[in-house]
C-alpha cells in the first residue's frame, strides 16, 4: 500500500462507499484499501437493533452515527462542518392566505441562521458530492421560535428511520480488518431503494460553487393553516437570486477543501444574498408521509417572502452553535404531517444537541 493511501481518513472511505452522511449516499465504488480504528458504539447499536425488534431508536442512530465517524467533542453529530449567519426574512401576504404564522405578517424577522456540509467529519472537503444544508431560526415578533432545517437535494434518503440506522451500521469498520466492508453497504443499498432517488441526485450534480448559489428544499410536507382553520398540505424551498449554478468536472478538480465558507464571506462583501421562498400546493394523493417522492412538477407555486442573509460568522461564535434546528419547533399557523423520518428527525436532533453542549 502506497503512502498516499495509508494517510488517507476514514471520510475518505465513507465517501469511496457513498456513506457521505444521514443526508446522503453517492457512487457505491469502495475505495483503496485503508486501516481505520474501529469505534464501538455501533456495536451497541445494532444490539439496540434487535433489542427493541428492527425499530430505529434516536439513540441507536446517533451511536451508530459517531461509529462511522467518531465522536468530536462539543460539536455536531451530523452537519459537523458549517458557519454561522445573521438575516432577516420578510413574508408576503400571499402566505398568509394559507398560514397565520406570524412569518407572514410582513414585518421583518430576525433569523440566525448556519450552512452547513453534510456527514460527521469536522475536516470533510467542500468538494464531497454530499448535501449542503442550511438551518434557520425566525425569531418571531410575538416572540415565538420557528425552525427550519433543509438540503440542497429536492428529496431525502429515507423514507422510514430504520433506513438512518442500518446506513451507518452498513459504514460502520469492521473489527476484523478496520474498514468497512463494501458488500454490506451494496446489500444496504439494495434492500432500501428509498436511498436511490438522491443518491442519484448526487451523483449526477456536482456540487454548487457557493452556499449563495444553492436552492435549499424542506423536503417534508406541512399543514398550514389559515385564520379560518383551513388546512393545505405545502412543501417548500428557497431559491437563490445570484442564480442555482454548479461547479464543472474541470473546477470540481481545483477546487480547495474549504472553498465554501471564503466564498460565502466574499459574497457577503457584495452585499446581502437573498432566496426566495416558494410553496409548492399540494393536491389530493401527492405523498405526505415520504419525502423521498417528489410531487409532480404541475402543482401550484407561491412566492410567499424573502430570506436576506447579511453576514457570516465563524461557528464557535456564531448564535448558531447552541441552537438545535428541531423541525417541530414551529410556530402557530404550521404544523407537522404523520412523516415518520420528520418526527424521527426531532429527537435525534435532541440527543445530538445535548452531546455537543454537555462536550461529550
Amino acid at each position: 500500500m502506497s503512502d498516499h493511501h495509508e494517510g488517507r481518513s476514514r471520510r475518505d472511505v465513507l465517501a469511496a462507499m457513498g456513506g457521505l452522511s444521514v443526508a446522503g449516499a453517492v457512487g457505491p465504488a469502495m475505495a483503496a484499501p485503508v486501516l481505520i480504528t474501529p469505534v464501538g458504539p455501533a456495536d451497541e447499536a445494532v444490539a439496540l437493533r434487535a433489542e427493541t425488534g428492527g425499530e430505529a431508536t434516536a439513540t441507536a442512530v446517533i451511536d451508530t452515527l459517531e461509529g462511522a465517524y467518531g465522536a468530536h467533542r462539543g460539536q455536531r453529530r451530523n452537519h459537523t462542518k458549517g458557519i454561522g449567519a445573521l438575516g432577516t426574512f420578510v413574508g408576503l401576504p400571499e402566505g398568509a392566505t394559507y398560514s397565520r404564522s406570524a412569518l407572514f405578517s410582513g414585518q421583518t424577522i430576525e433569523v440566525v441562521a448556519r450552512f452547513s456540509l453534510a456527514g460527521g467529519d469536522p475536516q470533510a472537503s467542500d468538494t464531497e458530492k454530499s448535501p449542503r444544508g442550511l438551518g434557520l431560526e425566525f425569531r418571531l415578533p410575538n416572540g415565538a421560535l420557528h425552525h427550519m432545517t433543509m438540503i440542497h437535494t429536492p428529496m431525502f434518503f429515507a423514507a422510514v428511520p430504520t433506513t438512518f440506522l442500518d446506513k451507518f451500521i452498513a459504514l460502520t469498520p469492521d473489527p476484523a480488518t478496520g474498514k468497512p466492508n463494501p458488500d454490506k453497504f451494496k446489500a444496504f443499498m439494495a434492500d432500501h431503494p428509498d436511498n436511490a432517488g438522491q443518491a442519484a441526485f448526487l451523483k449526477h450534480n456536482n456540487p454548487p460553487p457557493s452556499y449563495a448559489n444553492c436552492a435549499f428544499y424542506g423536503i417534508h410536507t406541512f399543514k398550514f393553516i389559515n385564520g379560518e382553520d383551513e388546512v393545505t398540505l405545502v412543501r417548500f424551498r428557497f431559491v437563490p437570486k445570484d442564480g442555482e449554478k454548479r461547479l464543472t468536472d474541470a473546477e470540481l478538480k481545483t477546487m480547495s477543501r474549504d472553498f465554501l465558507e471564503p466564498a460565502l464571506a466574499e459574497r457577503m462583501r457584495q452585499g446581502p444574498a437573498q432566496w426566495d421562498m416558494i410553496l409548492t400546493i399540494g393536491e389530493p394523493g401527492d405523498a405526505e408521509d415520504d419525502p423521498t417522492i417528489l410531487w409532480p412538477p404541475n402543482r401550484k407555486e407561491v412566492k410567499v417572502g424573502t430570506l436576506a442573509i447579511a453576514s457570516v460568522v465563524p461557528e464557535k461564535q456564531a448564535g448558531s452553535y447552541s441552537i438545535n434546528y428541531d423541525p417541530l419547533m414551529l410556530d402557530d399557523g404550521i404544523a407537522a404531517t404523520n412523516d415518520p423520518v420528520l418526527l424521527f428527525r426531532s429527537s435525534s436532533y435532541a440527543i445530538s444537541h445535548t452531546r455537543r453542549l454537555q462536550k461529550v
